[in-house]
């Protein structure tokens, strides 16, 4: 079925479109309209359907004309409302996808996923390493922020890279850094060489999210997106979760301790190397190389490219840094310091711990693939909202229930907590500029990592203000114990408020194609004349490839 073409306010364009052309936009969709403009005896009905395309966005209403701030504000409540489209069967959508989108789908889920069992490392290894460098568990959280801190280099660095060069290669050096940088941690003897290589790896983990993103979910059909964008992004808790399993596995139980976790971590990427290596790049990318390269020249094309989205979208990537803030506090500060409340506040043993974690990834990774999908039907800006009012209600049994019932609070509160980030890869790629895809979609997302780069050290500095009674180990050892609950509760809840408030005023472009020919800055860029080719040697291609999405659908 074609998407419903709606209209929430006349438009002047609206007035191009004959009486006829606008009877069959309503009944059968704008999208499914622009595919047959080559078949209509009415030739301008085509050209009127694309300047509306523009001016309209389907589905959600979202009016992309210049509007003052209240006319903006004033449609925030009724670009709110759920399109409905009819949910497609899972299964269905999942096999829309093509063989070769399925492997760049996995090759980017396994990057995703190594990229957070690199990360969270060193969260589940606080302890040992206060030990094992003689400093507190305050200092050693200094390990994450500077992760987190510098990861906004590597988006920037490796972005561009990807949006220049193509996907591949940019991938590949930046799992050769992973794999030098994650067993030069394990070789750390000092606080002040595990403060530098965690640094430095800080930059090779930033220059992944927005190429990983690019890789999956550019090539992939249109009503597959929620669902895939949801699948996606839980590698991030699927890595969550092998590294609470491996940490269980391999720290403390050789005489290296705590090193066997860092070193395996640097094994994995070789493998992930040697997949993409045997990938190409994906038909976007190829599309849009083709046109730079019928101009003056690639180098020129991009640069050019670039100028015109930064002139044309400044204020959205802005926007798209400032929501990625919340969401990355959002997801710091529910985990990183949550495994350090179980030991320290509710005494918990390494095996109730690695069972809570392990349960609250599993509501993680449901979570996220539920709400992506479902974001499909009811829009990516009002998935966001209702799950946050949820997470926000569940926070009081996350942080203070004390015993083994804390699992079920988990478990629904890293549902609500990634069940709203599984919206979000397909939302920032809808939301950025073709040109910059891969740069737009990595640096928002890390510099939000940078805004939220202190959220550990944050809640385990205020955490010190509300001691509790020490912990006298078997030896006689004093250890300090904090009420971390109490204020993962209070943080999260303003977190929670925050993300709402931004995404309900925020824009959303729900079902916005990726294709380069239907990009207005890379037309602007680019040349009439080069659009007007590239779409010439792709409408046979593309009316043959909907066609066949259609009968399997």
């Amino acid at each position: 079925m074609a998407e419903p073409f709606i209209i929430r306010r006349p438009s002047p364009l609206d007035t191009t479109l004959g009486a006829s052309c606008r009877r069959r936009a309503d009944k059968i969709g704008l999208a499914e309209l622009k595919e047959q403009k080559a078949t209509m005896s009415d030739e301008k009905c085509g050209q009127h359907a694309l300047k509306l395309e523009h001016a309209y966005l389907p589905n959600t209403g979202e009016i992309t004309e210049k509007m003052s701030v209240r006319q903006y504000l004033g449609t925030r409540f009724s670009t709110l409302k759920p399109p409905m489209d009819r949910l497609e069967n899972p299964i269905i959508l999942l096999r829309s996808l093509n063989r070769k989108q399925w492997l760049f789908f996995a090759c980017a889920f396994i990057a995703w996923t190594w990229d957070a069992f690199d990360f969270f490392t060193v969260s589940l290894t606080v302890s040992d390493l206060a030990t094992q460098f003689d400093k507190t568990k305050k200092d050693i959280t200094w390990g994450i922020t500077l992760v987190l801190m510098f990861r906004s280099v590597g988006a920037v660095t490796f972005g561009l890279a990807s949006d220049r060069y193509g996907r591949k290669w940019p991938f590949v050096v930046n799992n050769l850094l992973f794999i030098a940088l994650e067993l030069g941690t394990g070789f750390c003897n000092t606080y002040e060489q595990f403060l530098a290589v965690r640094a430095l790896f800080g930059i090779a983990m930033g220059g992944l999210y927005g190429n990983v993103a690019a890789m999956a979910l550019e090539d992939c059909p249109e009503k597959a997106r929620g669902i895939i964008s949801g699948l996606m992004q839980q590698g991030y808790a699927f890595g969550y979760l092998l590294a609470t399993v491996f940490a269980r596995a391999l720290v403390d139980t050789t005489p290296h301790k705590w090193r066997p976790l860092y070193w395996f971590g640097g094994a994995v990427p070789v493998l992930i190397i040697i997949f993409r290596l045997f990938l190409g790049e994906t038909d976007a990318y190829n599309e849009r190389k083709r046109i730079r390269e019928s101009g003056d020249g690639v180098g020129k094309a991009f640069i050019t490219e670039g100028k015109v989205a930064l002139k044309r979208h400044w204020m959205l990537l802005i926007y798209m840094v400032l929501l990625m803030a919340g969401f990355n506090f959002l997801s710091h500060g529910s985990q990183d310091l949550y495994p350090t409340m179980l030991e320290n506040q509710y005494n918990f043993s390494a095996d109730a711990r690695t069972v809570t974690q392990v349960v609250a990834n599993l509501g993680a990774i449901a979570g996220g693939t539920t709400l992506g999908y479902l974001s499909q039907s009811f829009g990516r800006r009002l998935g966001i909202i209702f799950i946050s009012i949820i997470g926000g209600a569940l926070l009081y049994p996350y942080s203070f229930v004390g015993n083994e019932r804390i699992m079920a609070a988990a478990f629904f509160e890293q549902f609500c907590v990634q069940g709203a980030w599984g919206i979000i890869p397909i939302h920032l790629m809808e939301m950025s500029p073709g040109s910059l895809r891969a740069f737009v979609v990595g640096t928002s997302y890390q510099l939000g990592n940078l805004a939220s780069s202190a959220s550990s050290t944050i809640e385990a500095t205020i955490g010190e203000s509300f001691p509790l009674p020490d912990k006298i180990e078997k030896n006689g050892k004093h250890v300090s114990r904090y009420a971390y609950g109490k204020v993962i509760c209070i943080f999260m809840g303003c977190v929670y408020a925050y993300v709402i408030i931004l995404t309900f005023l925020g824009p959303e472009y729900r079902g916005r194609s990726m294709l380069a020919r239907a990009d207005e800055d890379l037309a602007e860029a680019a040349g009439q004349h080069a659009m007007e080719e590239l779409k010439h040697e792709q409408d046979e291609s593309v009316r043959h490839h909907s066609d066949s999405d259609i009968e399997k659908v």
